[in-house]
């Protein structure tokens, strides 16, 4: 079984660190949607990050989907089987998502446009969608105690730190840690995690 792409996609990395919290052997192959589009385009003509190549060559793509497979493949999910827990760490994982997309969507506005072609009144939109995220995983997040053992790591748990850590990394100044303790302790305590620590952005 084959991950492809880069670990500085959130999306990519939350499925590299879900392959290892459920104990699925894999490699990963850091395959460029930019730089190298030609050699992705060979194993996915889509180029769609995160792409996951079957033992039987099927590939599969969209994170959450392949997320879906591996659960059937380990026999088990990193998703709660209690009703009430499951839909909290469906709106945690949304939310996550969520932050993860409107930082993707300022990153392709501000790097692949020319300034000349920004358009200021989408972004201002983007960012208050980011900042709202963000606001409202803080609630969720506040009176959590930090992951200490990645055995008990949910999805939710997973993407909220992948999804800080990557916004971190990309655009600081839209989510200042100060403004956000509860997400930047949780975030810090489980990359500290071993399935974290082997899994770093690139």
């Amino acid at each position: 079984m084959q991950l492809i792409g880069m670990l500085d996609s959130p999306y990519v990395r939350r499925v590299a660190i879900s392959l290892r919290l459920l104990g699925v052997p894999f490699e990963h192959k850091p395959v460029s949607v930019f730089r190298t589009f030609t050699q992705f385009q060979a194993i996915n003509p889509v180029v769609k990050a995160p792409t996951l190549v079957c033992d039987d060559g099927t590939v599969l793509m969209e994170s959450g989907l392949i997320l879906d497979y591996l659960a059937a493949l380990a026999g088990r999910s990193l998703m709660p089987a209690d009703l009430p827990a499951l839909q909290h760490a469906l709106r945690v994982a949304g939310l996550a998502l969520a932050a993860c997309e409107k930082t993707v969507q300022i990153v392709y506005e501000c790097n692949l446009r020319p300034d000349e072609k920004q358009y200021e009144p989408w972004l201002a939109r983007v960012r208050g969608q980011l900042g709202a995220a963000y606001a409202a995983l803080e609630k969720e997040i506040a009176g959590t105690a930090p992951p200490a053992d990645e055995r008990r790591l949910t999805q939710a748990d997973v993407t909220t730190a992948v999804a800080w850590r990557f916004t971190q990394m990309m655009l600081p100044q839209a989510a200042d840690a100060a403004a956000y303790p509860a997400l930047a302790a949780f975030s810090a305590a489980a990359e500290a995690l071993p399935a974290f620590r082997d899994t770093p952005p690139d």
